[in-house]
């Protein structure tokens, strides 16, 4: 019997700083997040980070929790709902980090009967810190408590036009009559991800990025967070001139992908950028990063610089238009014959 496993980022299971720091301890002791060998990831996160980070982070939780809980994991609940009105197999959910756990999802699914399974990772781009480690968490799980399940992986889906076309309409419903830029605002992620993820070794992190059919395209984070906005771009008709890209959300003084969305949300004012529009096609479900880092923190920065006007896109969340591409990607992956 079939199924689908849907699975996102997680979240504490409450805004309590004991909870916050549980659900950091675990996100941030993964190789793949911060990617220093053991002893010097467990100084940094437990020696420094964990002794100050939980408590500012449980106010930024406390600022966009919502009466049934994390946003992130209410809006995954939601998506899904909505999928298993529309077809006829089980889904269920699972975090990569604290509960619902990818372990968890799994054995709802095996107790409805399930063994086989369309993992669905809930990530548009490829990263190191998103797809790759939900799969290998994944592999490893099956192989310790579900040896006999049979799973296959939906891949990174940022360039494919049906989720191209969702996340277009989608902006264009919310986007204001008068804009002077869109502003698309990625994750951001460490420069040396993108070398370590790239098999080719081909990676130069520039131009390339920007080439047709380059070796490293399949793997490389950045190429295919510009790939997605300038497929948007095309889609709506938007001239290049009043479209940005930038990425949020870095981490210690190691160097991140550039442009950083703070910076540009300080510089556009001085170029001339009074009305801004954002949106963070990273994600597809609003959480933190998006409802407090971006609505919240850059809308400040970029009202503090001189802008007049911000506007915030949300994220596809259960967007009708975004189950139907949810549907899709999963049968697609139903073959378990292949």
């Amino acid at each position: 019997m079939k199924g689908i496993l849907l699975v996102n980022l997680g979240s504490p299971r409450s805004t309590e700083v004991k909870d916050v720091k549980e659900y950091l301890d675990e996100f941030l002791m993964d190789e793949r997040v911060i990617d220093y060998r053991w002893f010097f990831r467990t100084l940094l996160v437990r020696g420094i980070i964990l002794r100050t980070r939980p408590k500012k982070s449980a106010q930024a939780y406390k600022t966009v929790w919502t009466d049934q809980g994390s946003p992130l994991i209410v809006i995954t609940q939601q998506i899904k709902d909505k999928l298993e009105k529309i077809v006829d197999v089980p889904v269920e959910i699972g975090m990569r980090y604290a509960e619902p756990s990818i372990e968890t999802g799994l054995r709802k699914l095996q107790a409805q009967g399930v063994d086989e399974v369309v993992l669905f990772p809930l990530y548009p781009q490829y990263a190191m810190s998103t797809t790759e480690t939900v799969v290998e968490k994944a592999k490893e799980v099956q192989k310790k408590f579900f040896p006999s399940m049979k799973i296959n992986y939906v891949a990174p889906f940022y360039n494919r036009s049906i989720y191209i076309e969702a996340l277009s309409e989608s902006i264009k419903e919310n986007l204001p009559e008068s804009y002077d830029m869109l502003q698309f605002s990625y994750h951001g992620v460490p420069e040396r991800h993108l070398y370590k993820t790239d098999p080719t070794k081909t990676c130069k992190i520039g131009d390339c990025c920007m080439k047709d059919d380059y070796p490293a395209h399949p793997y490389c984070y950045r190429h295919q967070c510009f790939k997605t906005t300038e497929l948007v771009r095309e889609r709506l008709g938007i001239a290049p001139e009043k479209v940005v890209v930038s990425f949020q959300s870095r981490l210690g003084k190691d160097k991140w992908i550039e442009p950083y969305t703070d910076q540009t949300l300080e510089h556009l004012p001085k170029k001339g950028v009074e009305n801004l529009a954002i949106v963070c096609p990273a994600f597809v479900s609003d959480c933190l990063e998006t409802l407090e880092e971006i609505s919240v923190e850059g809308k400040e920065e970029f009202l503090e610089a001189g802008g007049k006007e911000f506007t915030y896109l949300p994220c596809l969340n259960d967007d009708d238009r975004w189950i139907e591409v949810v549907k899709t990607l999963c049968m697609e992956q139903m073959d378990f014959s292949k």
